[in-house]
C-alpha cells in the first residue's frame, strides 16, 4: 500500500539546493555564462541527494504479492536499471529506477538503502529508461482530444509526435481444481499528436487519416520501403511520422 512519509519533496529539493548549490543540475535553459560554482555541478543522483535522503518524501513503495503471475513493470523488466529523470526542473542522471505501469508510477531506490519511493508525478517532466523516453502529460479539460494524465512513451518527437501509453491490469482466471489465478495483462494505446490535438491510432489506415494532407506521398513511401505496419507497428509509425515531417518542413 502506498503511504506518504517524511516532508514534501519540493521542500527537500529546495533545502538541498540552498544548502549545497554545487549539487544543482544544469537546467534546459541554462546558459554558457553560469557562475563558476556550477561548472562541476553533480549529475549523479545518489551523490547529489544521498546525504539529504532522509529529508525526501513521496510515496513509500512495496513490491507486489508474488502470487500474481508476471510483473507490473514496463517492457516486462522487473530489474532496477539506471536512467535519468527531469525532476522539479533539474536533471538527475544515473538513477536506479523501475517504471510500474500498473500504477503508472516511477519508482527509485533511496541512497544506500533498500527503501523504495515513488516520485510525485506532478514534479516529473520526463525520464529516460531502457532506451525509451517518457514524458508526463496532464489532461487538459479545455482540449476535447486531450489524453488522460500519465506517463507516455514518446516514440517520435518532431513537429508531430507518436506516443504510446503502456499499461497493465490484473486479470483473473480459473485454474485446475477451481483455483483462481491472478496475472498482469499488458495493453498499449497509441496516439498521434498533431496541431494541438491527440488522435488515437491503431492501424495504418487511422494513422494515415490524421496525415491525410500527405497521404498519397506516404503511401508511396510505405510501399517503396516495404514497411509492414502490422508486424512492426511502432517502428512503422516512427518512420512514417519522420517522413511526414520531411515532407512538410
Amino acid at each position: 500500500m502506498l503511504k506518504t512519509f517524511l516532508s514534501s519533496i519540493l521542500f527537500c529539493f529546495a533545502v538541498i539546493i540552498i544548502t549545497n548549490p554545487a549539487i544543482a543540475q544544469t537546467t534546459v535553459d541554462s546558459s554558457a555564462h553560469a557562475p563558476a560554482m556550477y561548472a562541476n555541478a553533480e549529475d549523479n543522483f545518489y551523490n547529489a541527494v544521498g546525504p539529504q535522503s532522509r529529508l525526501y518524501s513521496g510515496m513509500a513503495y512495496d513490491f507486489y504479492d508474488p502470487i500474481i503471475k508476471g510483473n507490473a513493470y514496463v517492457l516486462d523488466n522487473a530489474s532496477w536499471n539506471l536512467g535519468s529523470v527531469m525532476y522539479d526542473g533539474y536533471l538527475y542522471k544515473n538513477v536506479s529506477m523501475l517504471y510500474d505501469i500498473y500504477k503508472d508510477l516511477l519508482v527509485i531506490q533511496l541512497y544506500h538503502s533498500a527503501l523504495k519511493m515513488a516520485l510525485l508525478k506532478s514534479k516529473v517532466k520526463s525520464f529516460d529508461l531502457l532506451n525509451h523516453h517518457f514524458i508526463y502529460i496532464e489532461e487538459d479539460p479545455a482540449n476535447t482530444t486531450s489524453v488522460n494524465t500519465g506517463y507516455y512513451d514518446q516514440l517520435y518527437g518532431g513537429s508531430i509526435e507518436v506516443l504510446a501509453y503502456r499499461a497493465k491490469s490484473i486479470q483473473t482466471s480459473t485454474g485446475f481444481g477451481g483455483t483462481i489465478d491472478s496475472y498482469f495483462s499488458p495493453s498499449i494505446d497509441y496516439y498521434l499528436y498533431k496541431d494541438g490535438k491527440y488522435y488515437p491510432v491503431s492501424s495504418q489506415g487511422s494513422f494515415l487519416k490524421v496525415l491525410k494532407d500527405r497521404k498519397k506521398e506516404l503511401q508511396q513511401y510505405i510501399r517503396g520501403n516495404k514497411i509492414k505496419f502490422r508486424q512492426q507497428k511502432e517502428q512503422a509509425m516512427v518512420k512514417i511520422a519522420a517522413y511526414y515531417d520531411h515532407l512538410t518542413n
